[in-house]
């Protein structure tokens, strides 16, 4: 046998889609040449904690077979809680079987298990970063975290509540669709205060800000179509447009390639992004694909933190 290789499975990860997946994905990467060290989550928050382990048990890295939610939670298990490296230059696998497969698409990652498996067995690791921030939890508390894809600010902390309230079974573009039609009728732009580096500070109705290293959240829509994981700079995307009527004439600019330039669409790119509301209502946090707080907020790109395979 070859390289020993630590997967991590949410089995319950696109309504089971992951744990029926796993038997080929399993095949190939033994028919590979690879030995696989299976370690299985069994809640919220487990897959940080298998991750962390198999690092400090001295792994080079772990594969990961989930969606973007189960990929983001093993790579907060690459860090300590102020942020350091638990094991400077592992890697991180992605064997997307998710719901929304966002991530997946901004690194032209293949659909099918075999594929996947494959790409990973003969990938060269290559320099990936991620995002640190912080926020404020549901509880009023201090909190901090890693994201690798996008987090945002706005409707889509709504929709997240809605689309993680609602049956897997509908799919990741479709649920996503359907969550944010839900949530335009309820949701009114909340005015921000953006600081970004050292640029001065800039007032904003925002309907949604995406702070992004990947290109695409909410099942496909290609929010940030210049974003690349390995630049050293976030894409900052800010939606301005209000009223259902305005915000649906964007949904096409969205799951397309025309998003930026558009009219009540602002972009910027920079390291460090400061929130800070400006209203009295709660602006919701979406954390690839999780809603794990509120503004205000902190985002902070770091180069080259863990490395992709």
């Amino acid at each position: 046998m070859g390289e020993t290789i630590v997967v991590i499975l949410n089995p319950r990860a696109g309504a089971g889609r992951a744990a029926r997946q796993l038997p080929t994905l399993l095949r190939t990467l033994e028919a590979g040449g690879a030995k696989v060290d299976l370690r299985e989550t069994e809640e919220p928050g487990h897959a940080a904690v298998l991750a962390r382990e198999a690092l400090r048990e001295g792994a080079p890295g772990v594969a990961v077979v989930g969606g973007d939610g189960t990929l983001s939670e093993a790579l907060n298990g690459f860090l300590d809680a102020d942020g350091t490296p638990v094991r400077p230059g592992a890697w991180i696998g992605p064997l997307p079987c998710g719901t929304g497969g966002d991530f997946r698409k901004t690194l032209g990652f293949p659909k099918a298990p075999e594929a996947s498996a494959r790409r990973l067995l003969a990938a060269t690791p290559r320099p990936l970063d991620i995002g640190w921030l912080e926020y404020v939890g549901h509880e009023g508390e201090s909190a901090a975290r890693a994201f690798v894809n996008i987090a945002s600010f706005g409707l889509g902390g709504l929709v997240d509540q809605l689309v993680n309230d609602a049956p897997k079974w509908i799919g990741g573009r479709l649920a996503f669709f359907v969550g944010t039609l839900r949530a335009m009728r309820r949701y009114d732009n909340r005015a921000v205060r953006l600081v970004i580096d050292d640029a001065p500070p800039v007032d904003l109705s925002v309907l949604n800000l995406a702070v992004a290293n990947g290109r695409y959240f909410g099942g496909g829509m290609h929010v940030a179509p210049t974003a690349a994981v390995d630049d050293g700079l976030f894409d900052v995307v800010a939606l301005e447009r209000e009223g259902v009527a305005g915000n649906l004439g964007l949904t096409r600019h969205l799951y397309g390639n025309s998003l930026l330039g558009q009219a009540g669409v602002r972009h910027w790119r920079g390291r460090v992004v400061e929130a800070t509301p400006l209203c009295e209502e709660p602006v919701l946090l979406d954390v690839d694909g999780e809603a794990p707080g509120r503004l205000p907020a902190r985002f902070t790109l770091v180069a080259n933190a863990v490395t992709l395979r």
